[in-house]
């Protein structure tokens, strides 16, 4: 008999397999139909996505309310850009966003990891705010006008060469890294670190009596997280052929935030949905009008009243049942 968490991560993996079943269906279809634009914007969806996986980390598996992931965000996609623009390599660019979101994750998380509650989401807002200002005044990162010119990336798969300009290729790229991700999280969370990382949500005075430390788990989750936004943002310049200091500003972790909750706080999946929906939401509203925004707010405060649980709280407990059956 599976206990409750397992079984949770379980609905989730369902949910994950039909999220990609439907990307590949509407990637056969903008094929199809030789379409570009829906492409692209659905492979933005997805980097986000990855951004809101990092956040879920923390707020849904931990109970820690970070308002600065677009720190890691930005520093991947400004990490990747400025490798490509010497080195026009897809592995490097990813290689070297991973090795600097670990570096500075890591020195980030000595700051953070001795915090919790208000006090975190204040010092991980104000890293961000820092860093996002330091970029901004720097002429040698592009100043307010960010990098441009990013050129097109071969990406070589072994079996074969995918061009980063080409559209439904690239989607499927982006979709298997956020694939990946998700995967390599969700292991994680089903080994005793991941229950570890769970108690803390549950009870962090009695971690210690485990034989645990909950400052050294937080910090590991810490970096996890800072690494799974970072990889995501080092494909945003793939994609748009530049990167400029809004993607370290608080709309980007703001944006991410609500995409988690909207989709299902601790369910990981919902991350993907969510991102899927709120880019979407995004695009057709702000080409109805410019104070699209307002309408997401509304939006979003309709969820968080109307759906606590988020999307996933509604589909996801039906799909636990099926599986509990299955089970017996």
């Amino acid at each position: 008999m599976q206990d409750r968490l397992t079984l949770a991560m379980r609905a989730s993996h369902v949910l994950v397999a039909i999220f990609v079943a439907l990307a590949l269906a509407f990637a056969a279809i903008g094929v199809a139909i030789d379409d570009t634009f829906y492409l692209r914007l659905a492979t933005e969806a997805l980097i986000f996505s990855g951004l809101a996986l990092s956040v879920d980390i923390l707020l849904g598996y931990t109970g820690l309310l970070s308002l600065g992931q677009a720190l890691y965000f930005g520093l991947g996609a400004y990490v990747s850009a400025l490798v490509l623009q010497r080195v026009p390599s897809f592995w490097a660019a990813m290689a070297a966003a991973l090795v600097a979101c670990v570096i500075v994750g890591a020195l980030a998380g000595l700051i953070v990891y001795r915090v919790r509650g208000v006090y975190f989401a204040l010092v991980t807002f104000g890293l961000a705010q820092v860093a996002a200002k330091a970029v901004y005044n720097t002429r040698e990162l592009g100043a307010s006008d960010g990098l441009i010119g990013i050129p097109v990336v071969p990406v070589d798969l072994g079996f074969g060469t995918v061009q980063s300009n080409a559209p439904a290729g690239f989607f499927l790229i982006t979709l298997g890294v956020i694939v990946v991700l998700y995967l390599a999280v969700a292991y994680l969370f089903e080994t005793p670190f991941g229950r570890v990382l769970i108690a803390l949500r549950a009870n962090e005075r009695r971690v210690p009596f485990l034989g645990y430390s909950p400052r050294a788990a937080r910090l590991a989750a810490y970096v996890l997280a800072a690494v799974v936004a970072g990889l995501s943002g080092a494909l945003y310049p793939m994609l748009r052929g530049f990167v400029s200091p809004e993607l370290l500003f608080f709309s980007t972790s703001g944006n991410a935030i609500i995409t988690v909750v909207t989709g299902g706080v601790g369910t990981l999946a919902g991350a993907l949905y969510g991102g899927v929906i709120l880019t979407v939401l995004k695009s057709v509203i702000g080409s109805w009008t410019p104070h699209h925004l307002v309408v997401i707010g509304l939006l979003f405060m309709a969820a968080v009243i109307f759906l606590p649980k988020g999307l996933m709280g509604l589909v996801r407990p039906w799909i636990e049942r099926l599986l509990r059956r299955t089970a017996r």
